[in-house]
């Protein structure tokens, strides 16, 4: 606990007002006269929506963010995606860093809350997030500029290349052509570069700490391990299940050779993990492939980064618990160490909050909003795991939300982003603190 102007306030308080100040500020900049093109007009709703979906790393939208916002307008979606991306507290120790003060140790605390590390004495990790996030996302703009220059001229190409570097490094999904990156679906150079780039910030500042050190300590952090092993399993099954369910795309990507529709295959098990970029509209998939979609949006990236879900860890995590108990072991082992209890407790109600909040959203949404008579369910299911995940991808219904409907899309995208404990415990007033006693054990029948 930290105090401030006397009263007393929690880490996760303080970091879920600090993204609503943020949300703020950029609310009333898009308001401004300034950030709409000349013969257009911002409601209030509209600019609240795309400031509370950059902030958040998101990409749903109401409007075309490149027809609809001026320069000025596209300028504070870059930065709130950057702030939201990397955590307005990483820009607080930065500024800290360049004024040489040093943080206070309540600071620390808050960084660590911000960045879901273990403890204080990671902190130092920030400065590798600072640096890494400024080199990756100007490599990728240069990169983007070697393509973009040609086609739109050196200086319109050089914002595009920033703005969907920044995107893609961030895992925001927003664009400045209007469908996404389907003009680029048989460009296999771009689509390189942004999976390259939706990777590096999906993949977490620990796990980039780890592999940067490699050399120097020769060992990688279990946390490390479970990230790289799981996040590398479920690519390598999404590809497979793409490929399958998808007819390796042929159905609506008839002109493409084999070898670019495998590249568009992987570019689509990349994108549904909280980046949001696409090649083609996803009310193109199966039933099949819709499904899975999902799954990954609702599983996400890695801890510490850009990305959003319940994380690769929770999901790792409890596939192990699940197979450990099924073999009568007791503990979830990985790479000869084993977990913590604690960390299984914390992903088991993780995934079950998650679960709620999702069933509640979609209860909600089926009754109160104006759905497509066929399928209305998938419509109003990945829009909720879009907005919860902070992936993106739409079938084409948020602009048609009532006011209820955006308000709740809004909730779970900063739900997801903020992190459900954060939430939670800002709403619960939650303490850090364990009872004095423990009450009787007893045992109750399972399955």
């Amino acid at each position: 606990m930290i105090e401030i102007n006397k009263h007393r306030y929690s880490f996760p308080k303080l970091l879920t007002f600090g993204f609503i100040m943020v949300i703020a500020i950029g609310t009333l900049l898009l308001l401004l006269p300034i950030a709409t093109r000349p013969g257009l007009h911002t409601s209030f709703m509209t600019a609240f929506f795309t400031s509370t979906s950059a902030t958040c790393v998101t990409g749903l939208t109401l409007v075309d963010t490149a027809t609809h916002w001026a320069p000025f307008g596209q300028l504070v979606i870059a930065v709130l995606m950057e702030v939201g991306g990397l955590g307005f507290m990483t820009f607080a120790v930065m500024t800290s860093l360049l004024i040489r003060r040093q943080l206070k140790m309540s600071t620390r605390f808050l960084v660590q809350e911000s960045l879901n590390l273990d403890n204080v004495s990671q902190i130092q990790v920030v400065t590798l997030i600072i640096k890494l996030s400024i080199l990756i996302q100007l490599l990728g703009t240069g990169l983007l500029y070697l393509d973009f220059g040609r086609r739109y001229g050196w200086w319109h190409g050089l914002w595009l290349s920033l703005f969907h570097s920044i995107s893609a490094f961030c895992n925001a999904g927003f664009d400045l052509f209007g469908n996404s990156l389907a003009n680029f679906k048989n460009d296999p150079y771009l689509l390189t570069v942004f999976a390259i780039l939706i990777i590096a910030g999906s993949f977490g500042f620990l796990v980039w700490q780890d592999i940067l050190q490699y050399r120097k300590v020769h060992r990688m952090s279990l946390h490390t391990n479970l990230a790289l092993r799981t996040g590398a399993i479920i690519m390598a099954l999404s590809v497979i299940v793409y490929l399958l369910t998808e007819r390796n795309l042929s159905q609506f990507h008839d002109e493409m050779s084999w070898g670019m529709r495998l590249i568009n295959s992987i570019f689509m098990a990349i994108t549904p993990r909280t980046a949001g970029l696409t090649t083609f509209s996803y009310t193109e998939l199966s039933a099949a492939g819709l499904s899975y979609t999902i799954l990954l949006m609702f599983i996400g990236g890695t801890p510490g980064s850009t990305a959003g879900g319940i994380k690769t860890t929770t999901i790792g995590l409890l596939t192990l618990q699940a197979i450990a108990t099924l073999r009568g072991h007791r503990d979830p082992t990985l790479a000869h160490r084993r977990f913590r209890q604690d960390n299984v407790f914390r992903a088991l109600t993780l995934l079950f909050v998650a679960l709620a909040i999702i069933a509640i959203a979609i209860l909600i949404l089926a009754e109160t909003q104006d759905l497509p008579k066929h399928n209305s369910l998938t419509y109003v299911t990945f829009e909720v795991m879009a907005a919860f995940g902070t992936t993106g991808i739409s079938l084409g219904i948020t602009a048609k939300l009532n006011l209820l409907g955006k308000l709740i899309i809004m909730a779970l995208m900063f739900i997801g982003r903020v992190g459900i404990y954060t939430v939670m415990f800002s709403i619960f007033n939650a303490q850090p603190k364990q009872p004095s006693y423990r009450y009787p054990e007893e045992g109750v029948l399972i399955g």
